[in-house]
């Protein structure tokens, strides 16, 4: 199970307090995005902009770390780097979504200089920035990008199950919706046919317990999800 941007029932989307909401609860591996700042650090967001999540008009590459460190996202919260999260969290896997280029640097950095390689998982919806960073980063998990997972579908779905294997052989997992545009996308004959090529599935954001148990049964390998507290219920549940 992965905390999507934390827990942020009690407190801001992606920050450190949704953090240690989520870790409070007994989480050990939490979701996350990162942006850069304007002095190239990899920060904590998941928008570019600061619109929906701090109320006021601007970027996050347009203000320092420093500055956005300063801006007010509720209880007491700020924007972070990565580098702070890896350091107050060393106990915690991190699964990292690198949303522009230009935190590319930042991520690999915050990454090597906490020793976080055998605790993060990094990807992208971009091809580009994924293998940027995991270029970087010898022996770090990653999961398929958009454009490595479309390919890799369409050959499952036509049943090139060796195909599917030899685009999926550089990555550990795939992180994906349960449908998209009215397809589905996590069947049982899709999940075998990815853990032929053995790498895990991870369907995303997932809110209600049974939709949880109905995944878990299909046998996907993780849920990421923004109720951590409904998702160990199920895994204790299950666990009985």
């Amino acid at each position: 199970m992965l905390a999507h941007r934390g827990l942020a029932l009690e407190a801001p989307e992606n920050t450190l307090l949704a953090f240690a909401a989520a870790v409070g609860h007994g989480v050990t591996h939490i979701e996350t995005d990162v942006h850069a700042s304007s002095d190239g650090a990899a920060v904590i967001s998941h928008d570019p902009r600061l619109d929906r999540v701090a109320g006021r008009a601007g970027r996050v590459d347009a203000l320092t770390l420093s500055g956005l460190r300063a801006v007010d996202l509720g209880h007491g919260q700020g924007f972070s780097s990565l580098a702070e999260a890896l350091d107050v969290f060393p106990d915690t896997r991190f699964n990292i979504d690198i949303k522009s280029a230009d935190a590319v640097a930042g991520t690999v950095a915050a990454i090597r200089d906490a020793k976080a390689v055998d605790r993060v998982l990094v990807t992208s919806f971009s091809e580009a920035r994924r293998r940027a960073a995991v270029r970087r980063l010898p022996g770090v998990a990653t999961s398929a990008s958009s454009s490595m997972f479309a390919a890799a579908l369409a050959a499952g779905r036509s049943g090139a199950t060796p195909l599917l294997r030899r685009i999926l052989r550089n990555v550990d997992a795939v992180q994906v919706p349960e449908s998209y545009s009215g397809v589905s996308i996590v069947t049982e004959s899709m999940i075998t046919r990815l853990h032929s090529a053995k790498v895990e599935v991870h369907v995303w954001t997932v809110n209600d317990a049974p939709a949880m148990h109905r995944l878990l049964d299909l046998g996907v390998d993780g849920i990421v999800t923004d109720r951590a507290d409904i998702a160990l219920g199920v895994l204790a549940a299950r666990a009985l």
